[in-house]
């Protein structure tokens, strides 16, 4: 079954906010003073039939818009699908909102309300949507479609839906990460070799991705970074696609990639029938990498499997914000983190904050698999030995006093305000 509210109604039956009652839909705003000019504009529409206009009215302090109340069922997913189109709108990220409020019986909220955040621009309109299902309490959902502190901003909604859809069921991976640290290696094809014979010893079975520490071509060889540097794809990049049609598995691995005379510490992702889905080259170079003569990346690119989408960071990215959470902007559900030594706690805010799984593989850094929560949930103490774990990618990690902090951190993370320079 599904369950419909569009707008399709004639203009004539809507009039000013006191008769929207009529059709449902109510102006909501926390008090007067935030109140926004809410109305039906026949003349932007997506639909064909009106959409509901909400205007910051020149008020700095606005913050609210358009409400309505429906009944759901517990158990039960739902799809919330809007459209918007904005004029004067600065920050949309944060500044334009749809949410679903739960309600229990007796109308009072249960559970969190859920920020819907994914977004894709189609012509002149942006779809918004989110999944989800509601708190085992909630009766009743009131669907908020808000425009916040944009004095000088419109938003129009249209083609508005909540319909009920098949429950997504686990989205289960099982994933492995090494901790080995070689010495008295010869050359970056010792490496490989070492590396790809202790992963097969000690994570037997099915397994879905594979994660290899950072620097595996140079680790223990006392090779420079430019000496073990190559192409990628490369020699080390067709080992590893072996490995990973081998284990029909998707593999990750820190390596150095020379693009001419550049050099960069990169990390590479290859899919289960060992093709090169991408790579990322590391943003953030501590001194000692710039003075051995590397290169840094400037992009956060994520990757699509079959499974999920995957961004990674290396080493030194952890100690700074905007890695993880760009990764997680563009839908990154697992970070793999290649990584020589770094702060543990540091490590741990990157999944929290972000809401995301984070893989490490490590020599000065531990070995482990993280959930959302920062709690390790597998973790390889031994040298040799891997930390091996199965993870729901359809699982919510939700806090009972904030809700699901991964939509909210997607809506309310400010982006308006100027940092300032070093003094």
């Amino acid at each position: 079954m599904m369950r419909w509210f569009v707008l399709a109604l004639p203009f004539a039956l809507f009039g000013e906010p006191a008769r929207l009652e009529n059709v449902g839909w109510r102006l909501w705003s926390h008090r007067e003073a935030t109140a926004p000019r809410v109305f039906v504009d026949a003349n932007v529409t997506r639909s064909g039939k009106g959409s509901l206009a909400v205007s910051g009215n020149s008020n700095l302090a606005e913050h609210g818009g358009w409400e309505r109340n429906l009944e759901v069922k517990a158990g039960t997913w739902y799809r919330l699908t809007a459209h918007y189109r904005a004029q004067g709108v600065q920050y949309p990220t944060w500044q334009i909102v749809s949410r679903l409020d739960w309600r229990d019986a007796k109308g009072k909220r249960a559970g969190q309300p859920d920020y819907v955040y994914a977004v894709k621009p189609e012509g002149e309109w942006t779809r918004t949507w989110m999944d989800v299902q509601p708190p085992a309490n909630a009766a009743s959902v009131n669907v908020q479609l808000f425009l916040s502190h944009a004095p000088a901003g419109t938003v129009w909604w249209d083609d508005v839906s909540l319909e009920e859809i098949a429950p997504p069921g686990d989205r289960k991976i099982r994933v492995a990460t090494i901790n080995l640290r070689l010495q008295g290696t010869k050359s970056r094809e010792e490496n490989v070799e070492k590396f790809v014979s202790a992963l097969n010893a000690a994570a037997p079975g099915k397994l879905d991705m594979i994660l290899f520490p950072e620097g595996m071509t140079v680790v223990g060889n006392g090779k420079s970074y430019v000496e073990v540097s190559e192409p990628v794809p490369g020699p080390t990049t067709a080992r590893l696609g072996e490995l990973a049609r081998d284990r029909n598995s998707y593999v990750a691995a820190g390596i150095y990639e020379s693009e001419g005379s550049i050099v960069y510490n990169t990390a590479v992702l290859l899919d289960r029938q060992g093709r090169l889905v991408g790579k990322y080259r590391k943003v953030y170079l501590p001194r000692e990498e710039y003075e051995k003569g590397l290169a840094p990346g400037n992009t956060f690119p994520v990757f699509d499997t079959d499974f999920g989408r995957v961004g990674m960071m290396i080493c030194y990215d952890v100690f700074f914000s905007d890695p993880a959470y760009a990764l997680a902007k563009q839908g990154a559900e697992v970070i793999l983190l290649p990584i020589w030594g770094g702060n543990e706690t540091l490590a741990a805010a990157r999944a929290i904050e972000n809401r995301v799984f984070l893989v490490t593989s490590g020599y000065d850094h531990p070995t482990y698999i993280m959930d959302p929560d920062g709690e390790r949930i597998s973790v390889a103490h031994e040298r040799g030995s891997a930390a091996i774990a199965t993870i729901d990618l359809n699982r919510r990690y939700t806090h009972p006093g904030l809700g699901d902090m991964k939509n909210r951190r997607m809506k309310e993370q400010r982006t308006d305000v100027p940092v300032p320079l070093p003094r």
